[in-house]
């Protein structure tokens, strides 16, 4: 019998194994997780559970009778030692699993300060699992000091969690402005200001020199311009990198996270690849995109190609960040584009729509779901959208669907 083998029980790991046994595998599949907890969501840690707002047993995808009423077996705590594509074998310590078809679902590791500059001492924490945030939680009390290195999105949920609950925050972001690498410079100045109105002290073109502690634990930290801040605890949030160790051990093609084909296919035909490690064809180049959405949809497209199906993958990147009480939804990836327009509404609702030339390429809506949704559609059907009309807050956006 067919043994199908998936390696990271994440997001996309999970939504693979449902996958399978939904479109009709009866063989043995095995998902096998670094972590003890059965798979479960990622972004509410930083902003409900890390609250208090949202239970542990909330954060799991599915109950963990799922897994052993489907058949599954589910592997938790297991590190995976080495996988030997030849012999088509999983290793875990001395336990050697054998498969047919093997997935990589192994996500994504946190970047980390360097010990050189404190990067190890106690209370500097990254938000990446359910242990981090674990950890992190009894810092995260009322009048508490803490710095929080980089000005990205994780860095800046983060920050809006510990100004709801009433901690001293200071954000410094090396570059010139927060959210630089991910976002035009309107959508930096709006978020700028929500978190300078509710407290949070944002340091943008300020770099950390170091951490300094006491008995182990992070006590001041230096900025690059020689301030030293006193600090409880720190949080890193400087970005994310494709979790490819294992692929690379077994010898497949690297390229920006594990090179798959637009089916999710490795460079080894018996093993593929979903969700934050995989990159991937995606309008005549290679993305890797790290998003819930494409973790679910890349991964079902790649159960169904295990079975045979032989279907492209076509993603249509979407994402999302809520900070206080405003929701961001993004459409589309905005690379590239070469000038914006913006579409004022009441309040705290605005949207920012990019242009490549006149081709609209993305959109950043803030507590805009109508905008949103009529910026998905345009630029998922390959359309485009009137400035004049997005710039006119009266005007109608629905039908520049029809147009």
């Amino acid at each position: 019998m067919s043994h199908i083998v998936v390696i990271g029980a994440g997001q996309a790991g999970s939504s693979l194994v449902a996958k399978l046994r939904k479109d009709g595998f009866e063989g043995e599949i095995t998902l096998i997780g670094a972590e003890n907890a059965p798979p479960y969501q990622r972004p509410p840690l930083s902003k409900a559970y890390l609250l208090g707002e949202m239970d542990k047993e909330r954060l799991f995808l599915r109950p963990e009778s799922f897994y052993a009423d489907n058949a599954i077996a589910l592997k938790l705590g297991a590190t995976v030692t080495g996988i030997d594509p030849s012999a088509k074998t999983v290793s875990l310590g001395d336990e050697v699993v054998s498969y047919d078809q093997l997935a990589l679902t192994t996500g994504s590791d946190p970047r980390r300060l360097p010990a050189v500059i404190g990067g190890d001492l106690d209370g500097v924490f990254v938000v990446r699992g359910l242990a981090d945030v674990d950890a992190m939680a009894p810092q995260v009390s009322e009048g508490k000091r803490v710095l929080i290195v980089g000005g990205g999105y994780i860095g800046l949920e983060a920050a809006a969690v510990c100004a709801k609950r009433g901690l001293n925050v200071t954000l410094v972001e090396m570059a010139d402005r927060i959210l630089q690498r991910v976002a035009s410079a309107e959508t930096s100045d709006y978020f700028r200001a929500l978190h300078q109105a509710h407290g949070v002290d944002i340091r943008e073109g300020t770099g950390l020199e170091r951490l300094e502690g006491e008995a182990g634990k992070v006590t001041r930290a230096v900025l690059s311009g020689g301030e030293a801040l006193d600090v409880d605890f720190v949080i890193v949030g400087v970005g994310i990198a494709p979790a490819t160790a294992l692929a690379e051990q077994a010898g497949l093609t690297i390229e920006n996270g594990i090179r798959v084909d637009a089916q999710g296919r490795t460079s080894d035909p018996a093993i593929w690849a979903a969700g934050d490690c995989a990159s991937f064809p995606y309008q005549g180049g290679r993305i890797r995109l790290e998003s819930v959405p494409n973790a679910i949809d890349q991964a079902e497209i790649v159960a169904q190609n295990m079975l045979g199906a032989e279907k492209d993958y076509v993603a249509k990147p979407w994402f999302w960040s809520d900070q206080y009480d405003v929701k961001l939804q993004i459409a589309g990836l905005n690379s590239g584009y070469d000038n914006v327009i913006t579409r004022q509404g009441a309040g705290q609702t605005v949207s920012f729509w990019y242009y490549k030339g006149d081709q609209l390429v993305a959109v950043d809506a803030m507590n805009d779901p109508r905008a949103y949704m009529v910026g998905k559609r345009l630029i998922d059907g390959g359309k485009t959208a009137d400035k004049a009309v997005v710039a006119d807050p009266e005007a109608d956006l629905k039908p520049l669907l029809k147009a």
